[in-house]
């Protein structure tokens, strides 16, 4: 259990935070593709569910990261 809600929360909450630190919401999906992709190698994510879950999150985590960029940009900050 407590791995779906970690799966549900931590993609997103890291897509956003890589996005905020690049200021690029492309390398920061590809930094937590990496991340998922090595987790599954290394055996630590065990089904097929938590990597859909990750991707769910994934997705939603780079919606808002696009939101949060945008809105950056329009409001003139050091970009």
């Amino acid at each position: 259990m407590d791995q779906i809600i970690s799966a549900l929360i931590f993609p997103c909450l890291l897509v956003i935070l890589f996005a905020r630190i690049t200021y690029n919401r492309y390398v920061a999906l590809v930094l937590m593709v990496v991340l998922i992709a090595a987790s599954a190698k290394l055996g630590y994510t065990s089904s097929f569910w938590l990597i859909t879950i990750d991707a769910f999150s994934m997705t939603i985590g780079f919606v808002v990261a696009t939101y949060m960029l945008r809105r950056l940009k329009k409001s003139g900050s050091d970009f």
